[in-house]
């Protein structure tokens, strides 16, 4: 401070012709002091240390003070007067509340900046479980509210929150270190004073906790008497935020200058030049070895924090003097030529509008709260060839960037606690690996989890996420459950065994029943056939080969073409093989009771056959047609019955055409059967009624057992259900009705004849 006055006095730029004068007061770093000094400043008593003023001194503004405390103390003292203070190192984020502190200003950074910076650096190593100790006082309990607040935002869980002070019991810092030792964190966040650091060192190195990785606040992170060789075995590695560096030209000569005869008066130099060399000006007591200082003693000469000039928070002091000196130039040169006097007010509002560059061409503004623009550099003490800690930047932090990039860091130039190579790991929780999801535990912090596997049909692609995703409708979760896939499309193929087993089915029931066909041509004119109206039976026969052929068109991929060909196909070949059957039934009848001595009932003819065969068919095709028409069947993507597929089927559009068909061909079926039934004792030989009545309990039972397994099965199995009803009453048909008459014609052919025909169907009506 005293070096800025001087070049300031000596300055032809910086207020010509006004010398600065300046009192200086010790708090002893307590409260109880900076306010005593406050209202010594206020009243104009006399000052300890003084220079370049003679009479009572007006106090324009207040350097100072260091710690946050005492600086709110002096700030409501002096805010009253309208007395302007600019601290150097109070970092208190509170002290920006305008409203409390109206004249406060400072060249260090807020709190709130540096908590903030230190929970983003927290989480950029991944450490999500730490502990806190702060001082008890203004500076550790706001900036630690501060970073708690961040450290939450930001997913980092803090174990356990000590307080600690200089005049602490000794039980009560025991009991702070003994909860540290206790801890499972790896890493500590330390939000305290200095002297508050120094007290709790003494009691980690006594009771040995090692191990930790040190995060410090910007008030120790450069104080060179705490790295030493003896607190290494604790503490060898601390890593943390301080105020940017900047140097003060010409301040280094100016401090080795320094001597007790150039201030004779100055209490303060007199007693550090006796603490630094060891010696007294005067003997105080005959019985003390301390030897007298010469004043020969060279400052250039020592070694200590006084001539360690990188690490002195000079340059915020130095920038301090410079903005009062700024504000008092602009306002005196406003003030010339109006005849207003100089007053505390005033030089308040030109504070604020100070705007200058120092000779390192570093900027100096304050904000609305009277804050300078938050810069840090990241710190790690760092242990040199020669054993010496070493504070090297590692990193840097620039509140007046866009965020995200604020911070940037050399994470390969780290040095860390335990292995220097090695960062440390302080979780509560393993990290969840993707596939699994967070599931919080109860009754701990949400840092503190379990790892849940993701359900089927859910995924995280991403390490600790907090939920799982649930994959698109037409999607599924692969076995990992990391990522979604296409669910497997599922349709019955002719390409598959079943697929191969039901075509294989139907060509050989096609190929029988041609083959069928082929034998009542061949053997047309035999009695059999002719008694079996060959018309009616090649009719049937062909009606049966569509009925074989028909299930084809229910294997491979469902399109809008096959899902309608499909079900009317299958109406219209079943309803004319139905159509068929009846009009045999009703001809076996018929030819039956013509045959009886006085019957009345005639034979029917050949075109009645052939109209009830066509009416019966084209009943079924105007349904399925009114069913095409109004709703017809398409083909569908079911998602709802199976999770990890997709089932393509043939959606019917309409419930009431499908079962419309169905229950007409049911009804044929019937009609067919109750006949055949009123048939059953026709003669032995000419036993057509009791082939149709066993075929028609065959197509019957079959389909009456379709229904609930259609409804039942699932998937491509629906279809092969479907298929199986088709051919299984297809077989029915061709086996009970053909295969007799083909043994016959074949292996039994002394049967085939009229005679034999007609002379047990006579025996019979007798």
């Amino acid at each position: 401070m005293i070096f800025a006055i001087e070049e300031i006095n000596n300055s032809n730029s910086l207020l010509p012709n006004v010398t600065l004068g300046y009192e200086i007061y010790d708090s002893c770093t307590s409260t109880v002091g900076a306010m005593r000094a406050a209202m010594a400043l206020v009243n104009g008593q006399d000052q300890m240390a003084h220079s370049g003023c003679a009479g009572k001194p007006v106090v324009h503004a207040i350097v100072g003070e260091s710690e946050s405390s005492s600086t709110i103390v002096i700030a409501r003292t002096t805010g009253t007067f309208h007395i302007p203070i600019i601290s150097h190192f109070a970092t208190c984020a509170c002290l920006s509340n305008k409203n409390e502190f109206p004249t406060f200003f400072r060249t260090i950074p807020s709190d709130y900046y540096q908590s903030r910076a230190l929970a983003q650096m927290v989480k950029h190593f991944g450490w999500t479980w730490v502990g806190t100790v702060r001082s008890d006082n203004d500076y550790g309990n706001s900036g630690m509210s501060v970073f708690e607040e961040a450290a939450k935002d930001e997913g980092v869980c803090i174990e356990y929150s000590e307080v600690i002070l200089r005049n602490y019991p000794q039980q009560r810092i025991t009991k702070v270190v003994e909860v540290i030792k206790r801890s499972t964190s790896k890493v500590i966040i330390a939000f305290s004073s200095l002297t508050e650091m120094d007290v709790l060192l003494e009691e980690i190195l006594l009771q040995n906790v090692t191990g930790l990785q040190w995060v410090a606040s910007d008030s120790w992170i450069t104080a060179r008497y705490l790295a030493i060789p003896r607190t290494s075995a604790v503490i060898s590695s601390v890593i943390g935020f301080t105020i940017t560096k900047s140097t003060v030209p010409g301040l280094n000569d100016f401090l080795v200058k320094v001597h007790p005869s150039k201030s004779p008066q100055n209490a303060l130099l007199k007693e550090f030049w006796e603490a630094s060399f060891a010696c007294m000006f005067s003997q105080r007591n005959e019985t003390t070895d301390v030897k007298l200082c010469s004043g020969k003693e060279k400052l250039a000469e020592l070694s200590n924090e006084y001539t360690d000039f990188s690490e002195l928070m000079s340059s915020n002091v130095y920038k301090a003097v410079y903005a009062v000196a700024h504000a008092l130039h602009e306002l005196l040169t406003c003030k010339q030529g109006k005849g207003h006097t100089l007053n505390e007010s005033c030089v308040v509002k030109y504070l604020h509008e100070v705007n200058f560059t120092t000779h390192t061409g570093e900027r100096v503004y304050f904000d609305l709260n009277g804050d300078p623009t938050a810069r840090y550099e990241l710190v790690n003490w760092q242990k040199g060839e020669d054993g010496e800690i070493k504070f090297v930047t590692i990193g840097y932090y620039d509140a007046s960037l866009p965020a995200g990039k604020q911070f940037t860091m050399n994470d390969n130039n780290i040095f860390w606690a335990g292995d220097p190579f090695t960062k440390p790991k302080s979780v509560c929780s393993e990290s969840c690996q993707p596939g699994t999801s967070q599931a919080v535990i109860r009754g701990k912090p949400i840092c503190c989890f379990s790892c849940i596997p993701c359900a089927a049909g859910e995924i995280s692609n991403v390490t600790d996420s907090t939920k799982c995703i649930k994959c698109p409708l037409e999607y599924w979760s692969n076995e990992d459950r990391t990522e979604c896939i296409l669910k497997k499309v599922e349709f019955l193929t002719f390409g598959e065994t079943m697929g191969k087993m039901l075509t294989a089915i139907s060509v050989i029931g096609a190929s029988l029943t041609a083959a069928t066909g082929l034998i009542f041509f061949h053997f047309m004119e035999t009695p059999i056939v002719k008694a079996n109206n060959s018309e009616l039976s090649f009719l049937l026969l062909f009606s049966l080969i569509l009925c074989f052929l028909c299930s084809l068109t229910f294997i491979g991929r469902p399109s809008q073409w096959s899902c309608m060909l499909r079900h009317t196909v299958f109406g219209v070949t079943f309803a004319m093989c139905m159509s068929c059957v009846l009009a045999k039934t009703i001809v076996v009848v018929n030819a039956f009771k013509a045959s009886v001595p006085g019957s009345n009932v005639l034979q029917c003819s050949a075109p009645l056959q052939r109209l009830s065969v066509l009416c019966c068919t084209l009943i079924q095709v105007v349904i399925c047609a009114l069913w095409v028409s109004l709703a017809p069947p398409v083909p569908n993507r079911n998602t709802a019955y199976s999770t990890d597929k997709v089932i393509l089927e043939c959606d019917v559009g309409s419930a009431v055409g499908f079962w419309a068909v169905l229950g007409y061909i049911g009804l044929l079926s019937l009609m067919c059967f109750v006949l055949a039934f009123l048939a059953r004792k026709l003669p032995d030989n000419f036993n057509e009624a009791k082939f149709i009545t066993f075929s028609m309990l065959i197509f019957c039972a079959v389909w009456i057992t379709f229904i609930p397994a259609y409804v039942s099965s699932p998937g491509k199995f629906t279809v092969a259900v479907e298929i199986f009803a088709i051919l299984a009453s297809s077989y029915g048909l061709l086996f009970c009705i053909f295969l007799p008459k083909c043994y016959i014609i074949l292996f039994k052919p002394e049967k085939n004849t009229r005679r034999h025909i007609m002379g047990k169907m006579h025996a019979k009506s007798h």
